[in-house]
Parts: structure tokens; C-alpha cells; sequence
């Protein structure tokens, strides 16, 4: 993972010869990623390694499903809890706190397993980040000031007439993203889509990686989202959304948006019963679940694809372990 050689690697783990710089695991939410990455890095002397966006969050830790402290003591985990929810952790702070750690493993001859629902954070890795210049703080937050006055479908009419192609590719109803092409117009006068062609490579460019994608039937999701809420709720969830909801933190902060913080906030502030705030807390995750299954289909070329109980085997067999059914 340092140097030119980089991709020719090979990780010595539990007496097995790994042909792989890292093993990738995405999929969506519930669908038993985070119990394989484990499994592998005990085999393989390996380190898990974050690729999820919520759950870097310090604030969040039951309903972004965290590795537990328990669970964290089996291997090495990294990246995990480490960032303040008043940051908005980004896709390129991202790649840049794994560059560092791939650095720190490799000296270790320690095996990365990377494991995540975040399409863009792998992505970021294996293909790199758009050079986009950071906005000012200054137009930022005068920019947001105007934005917090109009509906979401303003927003999209105003990018619109001003880049009727970046305006074409966004949903109207996707704030986040509608803010941020009509932030950086203003802030560099070039559209966000002049940006995106131009790549830095990712980190993990160019390396042989083992990538999988955990791809479970879509009912047996559900099921598992729902049962999985309930038992947040059972653990503490309301008494971690009650804490952050006293930070009185910017609404659009990716941690504000976990999927079932809006819902219990809303409970909390009086517009929602309990009951239909968990209802919308798995109405938004199994949602999210769908559009995870479409990205990686759409977006992440070169994966290889497994029901999740049979993702072990697969894995054993690529990276030619002994033993392996």
C-alpha cells in the first residue's frame, strides 16, 4: 500500500498467504457486512476499517449501528466514533485519513478490511475525488442563510435557470445536493459538473483488492432493518437522540440526517408520536437500503457480488485460503 508496488502486496495472516492490498465489503444497510469484515480480519491478521459515513460520528453510536466496544475488543477497528458531529466529515477528509492509516498498516503487514454502506467513500478510494475548491466560510454560511428561506423546489428552479445541466441531474426533492451545486456555483462561478471530470486518484488506485458486495434479498432486508430499530430503540436510541438534539447543531449536518435522527427529533420536539417516529426511522432506512442496492449495481464496476451467507466462501476462495469449502 506505499510505493509502486503497492498492488503486488501479500498479507500473511493466521499462517494464510492473502493475495490482496485490501478487502473491500459493501452492501446495504442490515445485511451482515460488518459480522464478515470481523471474521476476515481474524483469519487474515487483518484491521477493519470504517467506510461508513454516519459512523464516524462520535455523537451516534447505537442508531448508526456501531461496532460495539465488545465487538471493536475481537480485532482492530479504525475509523470508528472519531469525528465531532458539529463537522461535516466529507468524502475527501475521508481519503486522506486512509491514506495516512494504509501508511500505518502497511508498516504493521497488516491486512485492511474495509467494510461500509457508503458508496462515495469507496468509490473515493478505488477512483478518486473531483478537484473541487472549498467554499469560503463566509459565503457559506450567507449562502445557507438565504437557502433556509426558501422549499427545496425553489432551490432546484433557481439552479435551474443558472445550470440547467447540473440542475438536470439532481433530484428535486435532494436538497443536500441542490445546495451544494448551487453553493459552489456561487462560490468558484463554474458549475459542479465542470468539476467532476477531473479526478485525483484514490488511494486504493491501481491496487488488487478483493471487492464484495453483500447483496441479501430485499425482503430479508426489511425484516432486518425493522427488527434492528426496535432493538436500537430497546438499547437507548431516544437518550442518544435527546443528547444531540440539545447541541442545537445545524440541521444539515450529515449527522442531523442519520437514519432515524429526523424522526425522533420530531418526536422530541412535539410533531410526532414515538410510535410514528420509529415507523419513519425504518421507512427512511429501508429507502436508503433500495438506493445502496441501485448504486452499487450502477456506480461501483468490477464487484463481485454474494448472498450473504454465502459471502464467506466466496471471500475464502478468492483469497486462497486453506480450508476454504
Amino acid at each position: 500500500m506505499g510505493g509502486d508496488e503497492g498492488g503486488d502486496e501479500r498479507h500473511e495472516g493466521a499462517g494464510s498467504e492473502v493475495k490482496y492490498s485490501a478487502v473491500l465489503i459493501a452492501g446495504p444497510t442490515a445485511s451482515g457486512k460488518s459480522a464478515l469484515a470481523v471474521t476476515l480480519a481474524q483469519r487474515f491478521g487483518g484491521v477493519v476499517v470504517n467506510a461508513d459515513s454516519m459512523q464516524v460520528y462520535r455523537d451516534l453510536s447505537i442508531i448508526t449501528a456501531r461496532p460495539t466496544l465488545a465487538e471493536m475488543g475481537e480485532v482492530p477497528h479504525r475509523l470508528y466514533g472519531h469525528i465531532d458531529g458539529a463537522v461535516n466529515h466529507s468524502a475527501a477528509a475521508y481519503a486522506a485519513e486512509v491514506t495516512t492509516l494504509l501508511q500505518e498498516l502497511t508498516g504493521q503487514g497488516a491486512l485492511p478490511v474495509l467494510v461500509g454502506g457508503t458508496g462515495l467513500y469507496f468509490k473515493a478510494l478505488t477512483e478518486g475525488l473531483s478537484e473541487i475548491p472549498p467554499v469560503p466560510e463566509e459565503v457559506r454560511t450567507a449562502f445557507r442563510a438565504w437557502a433556509a428561506e426558501r422549499e427545496t423546489g425553489a432551490l432546484h428552479a433557481e439552479l435551474a435557470g443558472k445550470d440547467p445541466g447540473m440542475a438536470a441531474r439532481l433530484r428535486p426533492s435532494d436538497r443536500l445536493r441542490v445546495m451544494r451545486a448551487l453553493e459552489v456555483l456561487q462560490a468558484t462561478g463554474r458549475s459542479l459538473a465542470s468539476f467532476q471530470g477531473a479526478r485525483r486518484p484514490g488511494p486504493l488506485a491501481g491496487r488488487e483488492l478483493l471487492k464484495l458486495f453483500l447483496a441479501p434479498e430485499r425482503e430479508l432486508v426489511r425484516a432486518r432493518i425493522d427488527e434492528r430499530l426496535d432493538a436500537m430503540m430497546a438499547q437507548g436510541a431516544l437518550a442518544e437522540v435527546a443528547a444531540l438534539r440539545e447541541r442545537r447543531l445545524d440541521p444539515l449536518l450529515p449527522v442531523m440526517r442519520a437514519h432515524g435522527v429526523p424522526g425522533l427529533i420530531a418526536y422530541l420536539d412535539g410533531g410526532l408520536s414515538l410510535d410514528e417516529a420509529v415507523v419513519r426511522g425504518k421507512a427512511d432506512t429501508r429507502a436508503y437500503a433500495k438506493r445502496q442496492m441501485t448504486w452499487f449495481r450502477h456506480q461501483m464496476e468490477g464487484w463481485t457480488a454474494a448472498a450473504p451467507e454465502a459471502a464467506l466462501g466466496v471471500a475464502l476462495a478468492a483469497c486462497r485460503a486453506p480450508n476454504a469449502d
